[in-house]
């Protein structure tokens, strides 16, 4: 986001590199004054010790000057040679003692600590590549981002190195990291890199490896993907949901138990309610935290059963989420996945979050795509997955607010995805307007008393 708004400021003003540190909000400006100004004092004091009398010859000086020359025009031109010299001197200065940093990377690291550190307190909960998603557009929103993701997963690389290593997955935890990372920083690649042969490599990425290793080093799985997550300079943080050996496990409405989160998909059944074994999982210490200190609380999208309501099977997340004063957005997917949403509209996915999370609490507004494209592509109903219904009157039944916007990527094929930024805009125009609803209605107290 930085480099991308440096870059428009640039392109539509027609800046010269150097100009572009003049850019409102990076708060050089004024240090740039501060400098002068004790330099021009400095210089004064010097040469008054030594009794030169700089200001006698300079005004007698700048007379003999004024008498040929509009004493305006000199004035101007002696200031503005005087400040591009010094500000020249000072920027290249200080370049040059920043070893491998150039203009690019400064001014975005500026802007970055400026900007992006006095953004919202966000906590994003979920899972898959629902959240990543998300992440790739919030961090260019705030810094102050946590994500809270589910350890139910038992499937692919992160179910092997779960039962054969003993490990929380790493899969979902790794994807958020990357999301939060530069996108095109190769440590980033390299981090989401999948071997494709190999014996025992397999279908492992290198950064479930990778986080596998630094668990087994630290002794425990917060402090390697915290250890991770500083090797990739991610913006905000990444913390698993729970501690504990999670797993999932569903009860259909014909009966069957359905047992680990990758065979829920495939039970072909209506799911009646989720739970967890052990029971009662404990809530890690910094994910409450995290939610007791956030001004807006984003669930979803991404699986139902097997993303999102697995967090709130935590009882602490969900009591700590309902009692929050923060505002919280439920993102509600844009199609039907089978096998765990058949037919299910959107106030049947506020139904499985509320009633999951023991309150109604949990949401105050739900955010819906109102945009699909004309030639849907045919494979969704092959697969059995339609678009998810907005039933208005429903929602309102739930006491649950409706903020419709285009939240899908614009493409020819007929995909229906999630854009990352189109999402992060919403959240971030709705976060605002119900701010400044707020602030009035306050101030409407106020005036009232």
């Amino acid at each position: 986001m930085g480099k991308r708004i440096l870059k428009s400021f640039r392109n539509s003003m027609k800046m010269p590199e150097d100009a572009m540190w003049l850019i409102p909000g990076l708060q050089v400006k004024r240090w740039f004054a501060l400098i002068f100004l004790g330099a021009v004092l400095m210089t004064l004091g010097v040469l008054i010790l030594f009794d030169i009398k700089p200001i006698f010859y300079t005004m007698e000086f700048i007379r003999g000057v004024a008498m040929r020359l509009s004493t305006q025009w000199l004035a101007f031109a002696l200031v503005m040679f005087g400040a591009g010299m010094f500000f020249k001197g000072w920027q290249k200065t200080n370049l040059s003692m920043i070893d491998g940093s150039d203009n690019h990377s400064l001014l975005e690291n500026l802007y970055r600590r400026r900007k992006l550190n006095r953004g919202p307190k966000i906590v994003a909960v979920g899972g898959g590549t629902g959240l990543s998603m998300l992440l790739k557009g919030i961090k260019h929103i705030t810094n102050n981002v946590t994500a809270v993701v589910t350890v139910g997963d038992d499937g692919g690389s992160s179910g092997r190195l779960r039962e054969e290593m003993g490990v929380l997955p790493p899969g979902d935890i790794r994807n958020c990291i990357a999301a939060l990372a530069g996108d095109e920083d190769l440590v980033t690649k390299l981090f989401q890199y999948r071997f494709k042969n190999g014996e025992g490599l397999e279908g492992h990425s290198f950064g479930n490896l990778f986080l596998t290793a630094l668990c087994s080093i630290t002794g425990d799985m917060v402090r390697a993907v915290k250890e991770s997550s500083n090797v990739l300079s991610i913006r905000g943080r990444v913390l698993p949901s729970t501690l504990d050996d999670m797993k999932l496990v569903a009860e259909m409405d014909d009966g069957r138990i359905i047992r680990g989160e990758s065979n829920i998909p495939e039970a072909n059944g209506r799911i009646k309610r989720l739970y967890t074994d052990p029971k009662n999982c404990k809530a890690l210490d910094d994910v409450i935290t995290a939610i007791k200190e956030a001004e807006l609380i984003i669930l979803g999208p991404g699986s139902l059963y097997t993303s999102v309501i697995p967090n709130l099977l935590i009882r602490e997340i969900a009591d700590e989420i309902a009692r929050s004063s923060a505002r919280k957005i439920y993102v509600c997917n844009i199609m039907t996945q089978p096998g765990e949403t058949d037919g299910y509209a959107v106030s049947d996915h506020i139904n499985a979050l509320m009633y999951h999370a023991n309150s109604k609490n949990i949401i105050d507004t739900v955010l819906i795509n109102d945009f699909m494209p004309s030639n849907l592509a045919k494979k969704y109903q092959q697969s059995g997955s339609y678009p998810v219904k907005t039933d208005y009157e429903n929602i309102k039944k739930l006491g649950v607010n409706i903020f419709q916007r285009k939240l899908i990527e614009d493409n020819k094929e007929g995909l229906v995805r999630h854009s990352s930024n189109r999402v992060a805009r919403a959240i971030y125009y709705w976060y605002r307007k119900e701010n400044q609803r707020g602030l009035f209605h306050k101030e409407q107290e106020k005036a009232t008393v």
